[in-house]
């Protein structure tokens, strides 16, 4: 049976991490397994998962006691916190780095900055636009080292190792990186702290290479023409289709969560 512990009251400000466990003992809270606290936020949050659990307290964003044996032990404060973090995720769409920046003002007894509001935030398509536009700019003559995609997609080297063990990123043949593979780590990297793992991300790079072919049997005739116009056709044609292969995925998982809702 989950043990009962007080409601989080998730519009209000979590208890600062230094002082969640002085406070837990001196309540007499009971301290509750990473399981226990999967099946309480599951009842506000049935997408969250013991991985994304571990993932945010890899990030530093909440700090379980853990026992002897190496057991993760939450206080109630931990899993307001935890509430808190989900809650802006879902709701405001925030990156974990501008939820860091709430906790940390808070903990200094500050106000956290405003949240932006509901008609504020890019539905999927603005969303994919964005993201087309991000990756066109950044591709042009980027040539980045190991350590400078890493810092510049705010990941850890072992997440750039598991990336490239599931082809989700790649180097180029002189070991750098261009810019869209620092566009792909950076979007990796954003869906990972969600929870969503590069062994999540297979389906969506087995679309991307079946999209690829679709998009090379249109224009591998015109690239085969001895007019350089006609090749220079080819490219144009390949962004465009890929521009509305992009929109297409995002106009489908836009209809798709809408007919759930």
């Amino acid at each position: 049976m989950t043990p009962q512990i007080p409601t989080p009251s998730l519009g209000s400000s979590p208890v600062p991490a230094s002082r969640r466990t002085g406070e837990a003992r001196r309540r007499g809270d009971e301290l509750l397994s990473i399981g226990a606290v999967l099946a309480f936020l599951r009842d506000d949050f049935p997408e969250v998962t013991i991985s994304k659990i571990r993932f945010l307290e890899a990030e530093g964003l909440v700090e379980p006691q853990r026992t002897p044996s190496g057991y993760r032990k939450f206080s109630a404060a931990d899993v307001e916190r935890l509430a808190y973090v989900l809650r802006m995720q879902r709701d405001h769409y925030l990156p974990l780095r501008v939820i860091r920046e709430h906790l940390d003002a808070i903990e200094r007894g500050e106000q956290p900055p405003a949240l932006p509001g509901a008609e504020s935030r890019p539905g999927p398509l603005e969303e994919a636009d964005r993201e087309l536009a991000a990756a066109a700019t950044a591709v042009g003559g980027v040539r980045l080292g190991r350590a400078e995609l890493i810092a510049a997609a705010e990941a850890q080297e072992r997440e750039l190792v598991e990336w490239e063990a599931y082809g989700l990123v790649q180097p180029g043949p002189d070991g750098g990186y261009d810019g869209e593979a620092l566009q792909i780590a950076r979007l990796v990297a954003e869906l990972g702290r969600f929870g969503l793992e590069p062994r999540h991300l297979r389906a969506m790079k087995a679309a991307a290479e079946r999209e690829v072919a679709l998009v090379e049997q249109v224009v591998a005739p015109l690239r085969r023409h001895r007019n350089p116009q006609t090749r220079a056709h080819a490219e144009a044609t390949a962004r465009e289709l890929a521009t509305l292969s992009v929109r297409l995925h995002a106009a489908m998982v836009q209809a798709g969560l809408r007919a759930r809702s």
